[in-house]
């Protein structure tokens, strides 16, 4: 039985099946990317790997400035917080670039959410935004203020992306071709809860998601969601707690199916499990295991914001309308 949002794709116009979400358009050889640092600092031999496989793809890259600086005092942040601000502002802002890749997590999103221009930022025309991890929360910020598809994607200076070919031509394809990309699953996808479930994909890594309750202007799943969630460094302990906060503040109330990722370095993988059906399978929405998005070998790039039906018997989400328009 399918749960949630069901209805035909459109994928030509800027009109999702459902929901009030924008395509920016896809990627041409040509374009202009620019890379940014919003959380942690840069490997500088990353980012260069990073940038060097996005030109083979025939895109013209620019770096944000100071995006190799770290905090002179939180030697975890890629800079201050005005400056990774500023530049993530000016990246979206600039009419000559059509996409704004994240070069890496690790933390800070957080505390420049309330430093971003969004008057400047909503009156820019719609474009492409990728990243994972602690992006999430800038993932959750442009849906939740712009209505913007993104995509949940490899990170540019990451090993991720650098050392993983099946990652980043998943993230190619996502940009330029993405009504080719095949459902997503991997070969340890199942079942937790059985059955089918269709709705507007929505969510990201589980810890980010909780640490953005209460953030004002931020709402959770919209009715009929497919959630999705994943994690890593986390001991399943943590994960209840997160999950449990999440219960509590209401974000698995409406939606139709949940789709969860990769548990990397979560301790025991048949812990996680258990600890995934204890708090969610009394929620009576399917739910699907190891997918194959997040912190894991071939990451699959997943967009926010769109159709998707998720088959949580086979093992699958499959996207229902391409993430970008066409040009």
């Amino acid at each position: 039985m399918t749960r949630g949002v069901t209805a035909s794709p459109d994928p030509v116009s800027n009109r999702p099946v459902s929901g009030d979400h924008r395509r920016p358009p896809r990627l041409r050889p040509g374009d202009h990317v620019r890379i940014v640092a919003p959380a942690g600092p840069l490997p500088a031999e990353l980012l260069e790997a990073g940038v060097g496989i996005l030109r083979s793809w025939g895109l013209v890259v620019s770096v944000a400035p100071g995006s190799l600086d770290t905090h002179s005092d939180l030697g975890y942040l890629a800079g201050r917080d005005v400056d990774r601000a500023a530049a993530l502002t000016e990246a979206w802002c600039d009419p000559d670039v059509d996409a704004v890749l994240c070069a890496r997590g690790g933390y800070g999103c957080l505390r420049i959410l309330d430093l971003l221009d969004w008057d400047a930022i909503a009156a820019a025309r719609p474009k492409v935004f990728a990243g994972s991890s602690d992006v999430t929360a800038l993932h959750h910020a442009l849906n939740s203020r712009l209505g913007l598809v993104t995509l949940f994607s490899p990170m540019i200076a990451s090993a991720a992306f650098t050392a993983d070919p099946v990652a980043a031509e998943g993230l190619r394809a996502s940009l330029f071709e993405p009504e080719t990309l095949p459902p997503i699953g991997t070969a340890r996808a199942g079942a937790l809860v059985a059955g089918r479930a269709g709705g507007i994909t929505f969510g990201g890594n589980a810890s980010l998601l909780a640490a953005l309750l209460g953030t004002p202007g931020l709402a959770p799943p919209p009715p009929g969601a497919i959630l999705l969630l994943e994690d890593v460094t986390e001991d399943p302990y943590r994960l209840d707690r997160i999950v449990t906060q999440l219960l509590r503040a209401g974000w698995f109330d409406e939606v139709a199916g949940i789709a969860l990722g990769s548990w990397t370095s979560c301790g025991d993988l048949a812990d996680v499990r258990t600890v995934m059906l204890d708090r969610l399978a009394g929620l009576g929405v399917p739910v699907g295991w190891e997918l194959g998005f997040g912190h894991c070998a071939g990451q699959a790039t997943v967009p926010l914001g769109v159709p998707a039906e998720l088959d949580a018997d086979a093992g699958t989400l499959t996207v229902l309308q391409p993430a970008l328009l066409p040009r």
